[in-house]
């Protein structure tokens, strides 16, 4: 839906919220007007899009400029402002130089580098709402004080925190506590297709991460005096109480106070599907219904009471209240981007109100986005800033707004269609997926949604703080209506499309894919506007080709302390090992495996190997398996998997597109003597994978008693290049085995600060004197080795260098 404001507009409009003089007029002062207000509306949008484009020159910046130079450009800047031609590039200048300063004071506000794995006692409040796991308690605390080694140290922002095993029960929202951390900056995955972590920290103001650790001085010191958060939680607690079904109730919880504690993975698969996800956690429009009800409250009491318009007019007393009224809607539901973009859309109408001037919704829309670039050009970062922004540009654009029912039912049908063709880019750049049946499923679910279920929450709210008996039927009511629209919707993300896997996207194809949404709306009478879909086809190309015959490539996934490895020849695919699961339900196959296979574009997996059965190579197996049943499954310990596979054995061999694969360990022996359900490293499958002109040996946790019967296997041939055995424990990679190998390349995978000191020193040194290069992706992201036909094997990209950006460690 577009935006509308819940104030009656007494302006004319074209009908798409852009002023237009009325038609047939001979001018006069209600032409001034609305000429001025179209003046406005277009200053106002000149400005916000130019002082866009400089916040967006800063993202795409590897490293940020120094202050000085930042001083130099807001100078510059600032003089020509002064010359009406260059006004627009002052703007571009100005977004630039406070953005790139903001993004350096956030950057250098976090733990400094060498403070990393230091402990610290901190006393801060808990902000926002504390998830409570199987294995953990997740929280943001606010710093107000921290010492180290029994001295001030200088850290302020937000440190997200895990309290692991038995967390306190009073450890909630708004609580003020004294806490013993270890801590760390904040750093993430880097793969294809993979979520930004470092990104996220950066726009949400994370200086650092860690652990609570084990400490009687721990305790909570009081509660911090005005907090909303508080009354979430209260509000939260109130509706579990009232509501039986844990499922039902968590709905609620989300579509009333922006609360997703209760939803599982499971469920933001089902919004996904449909393409609702905007809608779970308290929309723009659900605060704009907000203000509504506010606008509607002022037109009850001043029917009641007529003489109160002889004290002030009921236009301008509408506008403080739908204001008020949205903007503690959007205060109690979190203030996420949405919600901030719609108050203060809305509080740009009711300033216009006050003033006695025109207004549109380009207009508000333009204010609206120069208030989120002033107050944190950071906020960019974030894929809701984009979602809400670029969602009500294209609604404004596109919609004439209707009369009466039929008008209102062809707007909310059309516009499901715009925002889901119009978004369809931008949701696949930001998730690599989009889903071909969310214009369907949105206008089921707006709808009941905006005008039914969240209206009775309102209510269901309004009721708990003032009469809390009420409250029941208004709850009830809704979680009925919830229940049975979340199994409508459940059976929708079962349809084909619903979830609409895309490779990952080029910025030139993102651009495209815009400008062709932008065609295909265009107003009627414009030719061609079908081939707006052309401009889409983009998005289809993987931005690299398969391999040729007799050659294949190999990508290590970064997965942490743990191991990941995908090999791709021309027809065929194949991944050695799927990371880690953790009691948290952290699953490295859903955050790093799948979405880096998406995101290259594979559409089927012939063979899933997992070495052994440790957590670190079988924990993402199983979320892998489910996407590619038919997949063909082998381990080193069958016994030990979570979902069936068959035997890995010495001497199974086969041949792909010129390429072949042969198993080396373990061997019969080996397995025969081995115990059962008991974890033996030595058990791993180690395979070999020879193309015409390089080869590559993936060879689990074998120890230095395994790895001389595996070089004995392996015959002269084309250079190889090594993952590095146990991820590089002083167990493994003996000094003999290097020199039988005399490997081109030594590929390990560990994670950041692990525990395990891994790789060893000692074994780093070793490849070191072979002269290879030991690359490992807790430092380099992914990495993505190319096997050609014809030449050696050669290193293509460090994910971290491949796509650097600023914010990245």
């Amino acid at each position: 839906m577009p935006f509308a404001s819940p104030l009656p507009n007494p302006s004319p409009t074209n009908g798409r919220g852009v002023f237009s003089p009325p038609a047939g007029g001979a001018g006069g002062e209600g032409d001034d007007k609305t000429a001025s207000a179209n003046t406005s509306a277009f200053v106002s949008v000149a400005t916000a899009i130019a002082c866009l484009l400089g916040v967006l020159t800063v993202h795409e910046l590897p490293r940020l400029p120094p202050y000085g130079l930042d001083a130099v450009i807001a100078v510059v800047a600032a003089a020509a402002l002064s010359r009406p031609r260059l006004r627009l590039l002052a703007c571009v200048l100005l977004g630039f130089a406070w953005c790139a300063w903001r993004a350096g004071m956030a950057l250098d506000a976090r733990l400094p580098r060498d403070l990393e794995g230091r402990e610290f006692t901190v006393i801060g409040v808990i902000d926002q709402l504390p998830l409570v796991r199987e294995d953990a308690t997740s929280f943001v605390l606010k710093l107000e004080q921290a010492d180290l080694d029994g001295s001030a140290f200088a850290l302020h922002g937000r440190v997200r925190l895990s309290w692991y095993d038995d967390a306190p029960e009073d450890l909630a929202a708004c609580g003020r506590w004294q806490l013993h951390v270890r801590l760390r900056r904040p750093r993430g995955l880097v793969n294809r297709g993979g979520f930004d972590s470092e990104r996220q920290a950066l726009e949400r103001g994370i200086v650092a991460v860690g652990s609570v650790r084990d400490d009687a001085a721990n305790h909570r010191v009081g509660e911090k005096a005005l907090c909303v958060d508080r009354l979430r939680e209260a509000i939260s607690r109130g509706i579990v109480e009232r509501i039986d079904d844990p499922h039902d109730a968590a709905l609620l919880r989300a579509f009333s106070v922006g609360d997703t504690r209760g939803l599982e993975e499971t469920d933001w698969e089902v919004a996904r599907a449909n393409g609702i996800p905007h809608l779970i956690a308290i929309s723009g429009f659900h605060v704009g219904v907000a203000g509504a009800f506010g606008a509607l409250a002022i037109r009850l009491l001043w029917w009641l009471w007529p003489r109160l318009g002889l004290r002030i007019a009921f236009p301008v007393a509408q506008a403080p209240a739908a204001f008020a009224t949205a903007a503690l809607y959007g205060i109690l539901a979190g203030g996420s981007l949405p919600t901030v973009r719609t108050v203060t859309m809305i509080g740009v109408v009711a300033l216009t109100r006050f003033g006695r001037r025109a207004s549109s919704g380009p207009h508000a829309l333009a204010l609206a986005l120069l208030t989120i670039l002033v107050a944190d050009p950071l906020a960019t970062l974030a894929p809701g800033f984009w979602l809400s922004f670029v969602g009500v540009a294209f609604l404004m654009l596109c919609l004439t707004r209707g009369r009466g029912i039929v008008g209102f039912l062809r707007e909310l049908s059309i516009g499901q269609l715009v925002m889901t063709v119009s978004l369809l880019p931008l949701t696949v750049w930001f998730f690599g997926e989009a889903s071909l049946v969310g214009a369907l499923s949105n206008l089921i679910a707006v709808p009941v949604v905006s005008f039914v279920i969240v209206p009775l929450c309102l209510l269901g709210i309004l009721a708990l703080m003032v009469l809390p008996v009420a409250a029941t039927p208004f709850l009830f009511v809704a979680a009925w209506i919830a229940h049975w629209q979340w199994a409508l919707l459940e059976w929708m993300a079962t349809w084909p499309g619903a979830h609409w896997y895309l490779p990952e996207v080029t910025p030139w194809a993102l651009a495209l894919a815009m400008l062709g949404a932008c065609w295909m709306f265009l107003p009627r009478g414009v030719p061609l506007r079908a081939l707006g879909l052309l401009l889409f086809l983009p998005l289809l190309w993987p931005d690299r080709p398969p391999p040729q015959t007799g050659a294949f490539q190999a990508i290590v996934i970064d997965v942490g302390q743990g191991l990941s490895v995908f090999v791709r020849t021309r027809e065929h695919a194949l991944l050695f090992d799927a990371g880690a699961r953790y009691p948290s339900d952290f699953d490295l196959g859903e955050a790093a495996v799948l979405p880096t296979l998406r995101a290259l574009g594979i559409g089927h997996l012939d063979t899933m190997i997992v070495s052994h059965g440790d957590n670190d190579h079988v924990g993402g197996a199983p979320a892998v398996a489910r996407v590619w049943p038919d997949a063909d499954r082998y381990s080193g310990e069958p016994q030990r998997m979570p979902i069936m596979a068959a035997q890995c054995r010495t001497g199974q061999a086969w041949t792909w597109d010129g390429v072949a694969f042969r198993v080396l360990s373990p061997s019969p022996d080996a397995i025969n003597s081995a115990t059962p359900a008991k974890r033996n490293n030595d058990l791993s499958c180690v395979l070999l994978v020879q193309g015409s002109s390089g080869r590559l040996l993936l060879t689990g946790d074998i120890s230095s008693r395994v790895e001389p019967a595996v070089a004995q296997a392996i015959p002269p041939g084309p250079p190889l290049a090594l993952v590095v055995p146990h991820h590089g424990s002083k167990t493994s990679s003996s000094a003999d085995f290097i020199a039988a190998l005399h490997p081109l390349l030594a590929l390990v995978s560990t994670g950041w600060r692990n525990r395990f000191h891994q790789p060893h020193p000692l074994i780093a040194q070793r490849y070191a004197d072979t002269g290879a290069p030991l690359l490992d992706t807790a430092w380099t992201g992914a990495l993505d080795v190319e096997f050609p036909a014809d030449a050696p094997p050669r290193l293509v990209s460090r994910e971290r260098e491949r796509n650097r950006r600023y914010w990245r460690e």
